[in-house]
Order: C-alpha cells, then structure tokens, then sequence
C-alpha cells in the first residue's frame, strides 16, 4: 500500500478566491509558508468562475477592474512567495494533532498540516437559486444560463434576463452593447439593486437599447432541443410568449457551508462566527477571513475581506513563532524582495 504523502506549512489556506490569495501575499511579507486549496479548477473563486468580464468599481486605485483581471493581479502579486496549489480538491476532514498542528484531509485522500488555519471559502460551496420551471433542467446549457461567464456568448443573440438585484441590473447594463436584444423581467416595479444601476437600466429602456417588463415572471420554456421561446406571465396583460435565444435567470445563490458546518465552529445564518481583533473562530488556530464570516457590523465586500486577511496573519506569525518578536514593516521601506523566504 502507497504510504499516504503530507504536504506541511505554515498556513493551510482553504479557499482560492482572492480574500484567500491577497492572505498569500500578507503572510508572504511575514516569511509564512502558505498552501491554498480550492473545490474549483483554478484560482480565483466565484470572481472566476461565475463573472470573470463583470466590472468591479470598489477595488482601491483602481476606478474599474474586471473580476478576472483582479484575480491574474493577485496571482501576479503572490508568485514571488511560492504558495502551494492544490485545485479541484474539496477539504473533507479537519482533525487536530496531538503536538497541535491541524491536519486536513481531500476527497482525494491528500492531507496537510499547518499550526494555522484560514478559511477563506467565499460563500462556501453554493449553487444558484432556479426558478420554479418544470422543464428548466432540459435547457440548461441550452439556452438557459444561470451564469455569465463569457459575455462575447451572447453577442448579437436576444436575451431574457429575469431578477431585481444588483446582478440582474449590471449585466442587463453590460450585455446592452453585445446582444442583439435584452429584455429584463422582474416580479415587481421597484429594483433591488443599486440606485446608480437602477437609473442606467431606465435610461437604456429610455432610449429603446433595451425592454424592460415588471410585474412579470417568466413560468415557461419551449425550444426543439434548444430554447426558443419563454412564456411570461404578467400580471396584467395575462400570459405571452416572447422569442429568444437565451434565458438567464438572476435570483442570486444559495450558500451552503458544506463539511466546514461539521468543524465545531461556532456558526450563525450559514457563516462562521470570528472576533474583530484578527478574526479568529471560536477554535483557537483557525481563522475565518471574507464572505465566509459573520461579525457585528459585517460587510461582504472584498475590501473588507483584505484587511481581515491582513490582521488575521499578524496573529498567525504569532502562533507558528511563538518565541520570535513580529516588527512591522513597510513595504514601501523593505521593499518586497527581503521579504520573500530563501
């Protein structure tokens, strides 16, 4: 029997989004050794794998960046450090060792050990909220979308966005250059979304860039194979059908923690609870960093979810050199080519 290989570092970092690649690069400054595991293909979490060309305007110094620029950013900002890379590997098991270190376990039968810890899962594992549609799973993948991964898909088609959120209005905004036709279609008269996104979409229907129907739910699909009409049930007008080539309903996602619900970590409304000090969990060595937390006053942005990245290694140096004095220093003054470890 193959005898079973340990991957050891400083910092098991679970999760590959950018809250978890940005950790990389501050623990990297404090010469930690980190190794990040992730349930996806590649780095970069939902901002990859759900809306890599969708902009994001609240990055500081950058007016706008797209998610998947951000994502080859940090990626370009660790390499000097050397993490460990271990994608499409789901951490099953999460078991404390008798000299304290903790060891995780994959599905693949891999196991690491670290003295520290850092959940950084985003939203945990997650899965978009369908729209009551009996035959919705038949056109998946054929014309029904419940992402936008690659806009360039959709140029010169006619698309049926459903949704009132803010990410129903963003690629209701996006895709009016691309497509041949947008038609939005929302349960109410009033948006969810951002004032700023809510005006640009009226403007849009304003100026006939695109449709826009309220009081209206999408509730059928019909197609030879691939969809070719929705039919919209509005609450005045009665029940139409309307010709499309793509449908993409945009009612968010539902988290689920998945095996980390199993961790003794103390958890409330599917996130797992930290202090505001370093953003420790309620087990001591593990951290809980981005969406994943839950904390008074919380914001779910990756801004915030950069600092708690920050504090959360200041006390992880503590916990692997416990003999050593941390210094801070910045980087404008060391530069980053002392930092990286021999």
């Amino acid at each position: 029997m193959d005898q079973i290989q340990t991957v050891e570092t400083d910092i098991i970092i679970i999760g590959a989004g950018p809250v978890g690649l940005f950790a990389v690069f501050e623990a990297g400054l404090l010469k930690l050794r980190c190794h990040i595991i992730d349930v996806l293909p590649q780095p970069g979490g939902q901002l990859t794998e759900i809306y890599p060309k969708k902009p994001i305007y609240d990055i500081p110094g950058y007016p706008s960046v797209l998610a998947g620029d951000l994502i080859q950013n940090l990626l370009r900002q660790i390499e000097p450090f050397k993490p460990g890379f271990s994608l499409a590997e789901r951490v099953e098991s999460l078991d404390q060792q008798s000299d304290g270190r903790w060891c995780v376990t994959t599905n693949r039968g891999k196991r690491y050990t670290a003295p520290v810890i850092f959940i950084a899962g985003g939203l945990g594992c997650f899965e978009p909220r369908k729209p009551p549609i009996d035959n919705i799973t038949a056109f998946e993948e054929n014309g029904v979308e419940y992402f936008v991964r690659n806009p360039e898909m959709f140029a010169e088609k006619r698309v049926v966005i459903a949704g009132g959120g803010d990410s129903a209005l963003d690629w209701t905004i996006y895709l009016a250059n691309i497509a041949k036709e947008i038609t939005l279609i929302h349960r109410r008269t009033e948006f969810r979304g951002a004032l700023d996104s809510v005006e640009k979409v009226q403007q849009l229907e304003h100026s006939k860039k695109i449709r826009v129907v309220t009081n209206a739910q999408v509730v059928g699909l019909k197609g030879d194979k691939k969809l070719e009409f929705v039919d919209i049930q509005h609450d005045t007008e009665g029940l139409f059908s309307l010709a499309t080539d793509f449908f993409i309903p945009l009612f968010g996602l539902t988290p689920k923690l998945g095996p980390i619900a199993n961790w003794g970590l103390a958890i409330n409304n599917n996130a797992v609870e930290v202090n505001t000090f370093d953003y420790a969990t309620s087990t001591p060595g593990i951290f809980a960093i981005g969406d994943i937390n839950t904390y008074p006053g919380k914001l779910k942005l990756i801004l915030c979810g950069f600092h708690e990245a920050t504090l959360a290694c200041q006390s992880a140096f503590k916990i692997v050199h416990p003999d050593k004095k941390l210094s801070f220093k910045y980087t404008t003054v060391t530069g980053i080519e002392g930092m990286v470890p021999s």
